[in-house]
């Protein structure tokens, strides 16, 4: 009876423990798929996460680089994809990634120090983080490094954003050489029209008219350049002004104005016996612009002709076409020309071709050009010039039919 009852108490416990690790292995069953499940909804989090600051970082419009204790580049957002495109990025070295190594000097200072550190970097076109794309000539880029904190493992990665600012380099530039070449542009003429004043008020001066009528007469030269140069100096300013007044958008037409400027330059057409040719493709074309503006342009390209080729035989061209959209409007000569290495500049301020003047000459203001090209701008048209010297100099202008 005994040993039955042993065997069956025996058979009850091998029982429960087999329940026991049934319910074990469910419950490990159970917590495994919870483990997974949780690892699972872990890495979505963290996958989101990461996606969501990529979108943010994308969003920026500057590069944005993070790189580890080795200078190697962990992550770059799509602004530094498109500006260093081209290239692989990720896990490369900041020094290989950049292709002058002034750019990586601001992170590599941040590295060494653990201070934050921003510098301000102008490259030459060559070596511009755009590669080939870059046109611009000298690029500015702004440099801003820093340690990102409360990083787990105690090893801070550091951010690099990288701000391109070439357009306001290049405006500060523009400004400076401005001043500069305005302050020298005036100087000059005022110097000598104080120089003659000097001889002028010299009592022995008095007796010979002659000699004061021809002192008078260089004085009211320079006195009329001043003039010129100040008054070109304000119509460049107000169409840079951004001012919506600064262009009167009314129809005229083309003719009168092409009138207009050839009455005003007559004496110097006469004088020079130089031939103009008006071509227009409508006697009654008409433009949509600010007529003052068009009257300065077509002055300009007529005067710069006939100043650059004082020479007789001269021919000069103003001719006009018409396509569906646009209206080509061109003044050729058949003068020395342009050489082709000015022609990238010949539209910058007091940028002038000539490099020699006589002393009873009296050289333009070097403004013209400029005031032409952001005239044609202010009325969103372009203008392109081309050049076989001794043969044709063409000034070509495009502009929209429907003014904008």
């Amino acid at each position: 009876m005994i040993n039955h009852f042993a065997i069956f108490a025996a058979f009850v416990t091998f029982v429960a423990l087999i329940v026991q690790i049934i319910r074990l292995k469910r419950s490990r069953k159970e917590f495994e798929s919870q483990v997974k499940a949780g690892r699972l909804r872990l890495e979505l989090d963290i996958k989101h996460a990461r996606d969501e600051r990529n979108r943010l970082l994308d969003a920026l419009g500057d590069a944005f680089l993070i790189v580890d204790s080795d200078a190697n580049i962990v992550f770059a957002n799509s602004a530094a994809e498109d500006l260093f495109r081209g290239r692989a990025l990720a896990g490369r070295p900041v020094r290989e990634a950049f292709l002058d190594p002034r750019l990586a000097e601001a992170l590599l200072r941040c590295l060494e120090t653990g201070e934050p550190v921003q510098s301000r970097v102008v490259l030459p076109q060559q070596t511009s983080p755009l590669g080939d794309l870059e046109t611009r000539g000298n690029n500015a880029w702004i440099i801003d490094a820093a340690q990102l904190s409360d990083v787990p493992d105690g090893t801070p990665n550091t951010r690099i954003v990288i701000r391109d600012v070439t357009s306001e380099h290049q405006l500060d530039q523009i400004r400076k050489d401005f001043v500069a070449n305005a302050s020298h542009e005036l100087r000059t003429p005022l110097a000598i029209i104080n120089g003659y004043l000097e001889n002028l008020l010299d009592d022995e001066m008095i007796d010979e008219p002659e000699m004061a009528r021809r002192f008078l007469s260089v004085m009211k030269k320079h006195t009329d350049r001043i003039s010129r140069i100040v008054e070109d100096m304000l119509v460049i300013s107000r169409l840079e002004s951004g001012e919506a007044s600064a262009i009167k958008i009314e129809p005229f037409r083309l003719r009168s104005c092409v009138k207009d400027v050839l009455e005003r330059l007559e004496s110097v057409i006469q004088s020079q016996k130089a031939i103009v040719v008006v071509n227009l493709h409508d006697e009654k074309a008409s433009l949509q612009g600010d007529r003052f503006y068009w009257t300065q342009v077509l002055f300009n390209l007529v005067e710069n002709a006939l100043k650059q080729n004082p020479h007789k035989d001269l021919r000069i061209e103003v001719n006009s076409e018409e396509t569906c959209e646009n209206i080509h409007i061109s003044v050729i000569d058949n003068g020395v020309g342009i050489p082709s290495a000015d022609l990238p500049y010949i539209f910058r301020r007091f940028y002038r071709v000539e490099k020699h003047h006589s002393q009873l000459q009296i050289k333009g203001t070097g403004l013209g050009l400029s005031i032409v090209k952001r005239a044609i701008e202010a009325h969103h048209g372009t203008i392109t010039v081309s050049s076989v010297p001794g043969q044709e100099t063409k000034f070509l202008m495009t502009i929209p039919k429907v003014a904008e």
